[in-house]
């Protein structure tokens, strides 16, 4: 999410657990994760002030993520508990696996990085038009391209771009605002995307083939008042999963929209949700605000795990095989 927007938020009461309670539902019927043994938990807190793109390594069986301000990333290993900086530089706006194991780091003027062991080398040095912005937020077709979108400014709209398996950067949608959290529908015909200040997640019929994106349509609208929908996954029955900036909630939908659950975080802004694990049944979550505790809530800044039986599916890794060059 963008750090310098402010949304009206939900109004909160302290929810340091949850638990599904079938017998409790949202006056639309949606079920309420409300305070039990099935906690959230937190996993590692370094008070981020925008923890974002938790990013699942399943080479390493490690969860990786960035604290976008402040230029650092991390690195949490379940099988120790242990959670460790791994990065300082310029920020990370989004980033995603590569087959080989390395990352690939998308960030300020339009960057765009390998990362591997601390080894950083130079995939695109900047996209001129992007000096002024950041990419927002990546994923990975089954291809092995690459979606990022960087955000508007007062001088130009946002792009989501596609980076191809040769190296070469493609504009496939211009007019964005905030282009945020992306996953495929179970079949892969189709990507949900979100733009967050027009509280929308969209819909593409997206060509394998090609990686053309077409027919845009208004997935879902978020209420107004109920904050602003920021990251996204999709899960192994093709709901879709939606981190609420400013909402203090997780969301998951149907195929078709309908809301089957929301789950409350001790956080007004959550900022994304990825599975992981070995069997993909672990959701984590990540939160902002954690420079700003007395208004952002006790866990802003941290990463959660919880675990409802509920099974994800693994992120495509990138396929980049060629020297960068732009189109």
């Amino acid at each position: 999410m963008k750090d310098e927007y402010r949304f009206l938020p939900l109004s909160l009461s302290p929810c340091p657990s949850i638990w599904y309670n079938p017998g409790r539902s949202s006056r639309n019927g949606a079920k309420i994760m409300s305070p039990s043994r099935r906690d959230p938990e937190i996993i590692a807190d370094f008070q981020c002030h925008n923890a974002e793109v938790p990013t699942w390594h399943a080479g390493e069986q490690k969860l990786y993520w960035t604290d976008i301000p402040t230029g650092r990333m991390f690195r949490y290993d379940p099988g120790t508990g242990e959670s460790e900086q791994i990065y300082q530089g310029e920020p990370v706006g989004g980033f995603v696996v590569a087959e080989d194991g390395s990352l690939l780091l998308f960030k300020t003027k339009g960057t765009i990085e390998r990362w591997n062991g601390g080894t950083i080398t130079t995939i695109v040095p900047e996209i001129p038009e992007q000096r002024d912005t950041r990419f927002n937020d990546a994923i990975v077709d089954p291809v092995g391209r690459v979606y990022s979108g960087t955000m508007a400014t007062p001088k130009h709209p946002g792009c989501l771009f596609r980076l191809d398996l040769d190296g070469t950067l493609h504009v496939v949608l211009d007019a964005a605002e905030v282009p945020n959290g992306m996953g495929f529908n179970r079949d892969r015909t189709r990507l949900y995307y979100t733009d967050s200040p027009q509280r929308t997640i969209y819909s593409f019929e997206y060509d394998r083939e090609t990686g053309d994106l077409r027919d845009r349509q208004a997935f879902l609208i978020t209420p107004d008042g109920e904050g602003v929908p920021d990251g996204l996954t999709v899960d192994a029955e093709g709901c879709i999963w939606s981190a609420r900036w400013d909402g203090g909630h997780l969301f998951r939908y149907s195929p078709e929209g309908e809301e089957l659950l929301r789950i409350p975080f001790p956080a007004r802004k959550v900022s994304s949700v990825t599975f992981g694990g070995a069997d993909y049944t672990d959701i984590f979550v990540t939160t902002a605000g954690g420079n700003d505790r007395p208004r952002e809530g006790e866990g802003a800044g941290a990463v959660f795990r919880l675990n409802l039986g509920i099974r994800g599916v693994p992120e495509f890794t990138a396929k980049l095989v060629s020297p960068r060059h732009r189109r």
